[in-house]
């Protein structure tokens, strides 16, 4: 099986788990793993341009639609840049993932999550609240982007 025809299946698959297949969703989710082994978190303009560039007719709010629907179904991370754009990134598997974002260039780190989970755990104990969600985004200024390789930091 190539990597095109794996690709394809994948997003076939996960597509199912929004509900109604269609081919654009597809696509979408097609072009986030793309992005995702490319890029890392991408926004939903970018990953329309990436679309319309490869003379793919997909709508933008069916980018929007679909990209959100993979959020709530637990299929992609979303983050914040630094002007609030929802930025998206492609989740294999179900575990729930936090990353640190270098507010320079964009890469972003997955960090071991289990003491951001337990503190969840403990607040939602704690307050006695249920069914809790969380969103947690650490930003900072990599290595490749900080002092030390002529960037300078903005705090």
């Amino acid at each position: 099986m190539t990597a095109s025809t794996r690709l394809q299946t994948t997003a076939t698959q996960e597509v199912h788990l929004l509900g109604r297949f269609t081919p654009q969703r597809a696509i979408v989710l097609e072009a986030l793993i793309e992005a995702e082994e490319e890029d890392g978190f991408v926004s939903a303009q970018s990953l329309h341009a990436r679309l319309l560039s490869a003379d793919l007719p997909v709508g933008l709010s069916t980018v929007y639609r679909t990209l959100s629907a993979l959020a709530e179904a637990g299929r992609a991370d979303v983050v914040r840049d630094m002007h609030g754009e929802r930025l998206f990134r492609y989740r294999p598997g179900s575990d729930h993932r936090h990353y640190l974002i270098c507010t320079e260039c964009g890469v972003s780190l997955p960090l071991d999550a289990v003491a951001v989970e337990k503190w969840a755990a403990g607040i939602a104990r704690t307050s006695g609240f249920t069914a809790v969600r969380h969103t947690v985004e650490l930003t900072g200024i990599c290595p490749d982007c900080g002092p030390s390789a002529g960037g300078s930091p903005q705090g």
